[in-house]
């Protein structure tokens, strides 16, 4: 697969790409300045039919020991990338004024950022559509954006995917939740509290590009709620 890069956020993905090696995501064969020559998924399997007929929390095992993979330590210096607390300003910023769960995303956000735990390289885009299945390589990454920040993070927008429908059912949401954490190894109140950060944002974006943001919003009230209690 032939990817042109057209914009900081893509060049940063390519850099990450190649530093990763193959290791946990798709192999770089040959890169050109912004083009990057990358190996194609090649296998029949499929996260999101998955978990569509059934396979949810399978798939979510699959994602989850894939990041593990993506976070795990180099050697190598890593390439300059953009940092969490740049990705959320939006969210974050002092003159944006936010109503209801996204004044509480903003704040859980903003505490997040001030006191990071487990920093590391980020994919910054994980969901069911960019961890394909590779053939005898196995399940590897797609398009990353290229992030470091803390890697709670890296879970949350699982929970937006693959669709609103799944994302929105809360008994679902509440099995995702005890799932995501005890595979990744996470705090139940830090991963929900990444979850409602992430869905927030999600939705400042959505409202940015005069698209509906009510999957996000819904994915956010369950996050806070599960955090209320």
């Amino acid at each position: 697969m032939l990817k042109i890069a057209t914009g900081p956020e893509e060049r940063a993905g390519a850099d990450l790409l190649e530093w990763w090696d193959g290791d946990a995501a798709a192999r770089v064969l040959a890169r050109d300045g912004n083009a990057i020559l990358i190996e194609r998924a090649t296998g029949s399997r499929d996260l999101v039919q998955m978990s569509h007929t059934g396979d949810d929390e399978a798939a979510c095992r699959i994602v989850c020991a894939v990041v593990a993979r993506l976070h795990a330590p180099r050697a190598k210096p890593l390439p300059r990338l953009a940092t969490l607390a740049e990705r959320f300003e939006a969210l974050t910023d002092p003159a944006a004024r936010h109503e209801g769960v996204l004044d509480a995303a903003a704040a859980t956000a903003r505490a997040l950022l001030a006191a990071p735990r487990e920093t590391v390289a980020l994919h910054g885009d994980i969901h069911h559509g960019n961890i394909l299945d590779f053939g005898r390589r196995g399940w590897l990454a797609i398009d990353p954006k290229g992030l470091t920040g803390e890697r709670g993070f890296d879970y949350a927008n699982l929970f937006c995917n693959p669709d609103a429908a799944t994302a929105g059912d809360s008994d679902r949401f509440a099995r995702r939740v005890a799932l995501v954490g005890a595979a990744a190894g996470l705090d139940r109140r830090r991963l929900l509290a990444w979850v409602l950060a992430w869905s927030g944002l999600s939705a400042v974006w959505h409202r940015e590009d005069g698209t509906d943001p009510a999957a996000a919003l819904a994915v956010a009230q369950l996050a806070a709620t599960a955090l209320a209690r």
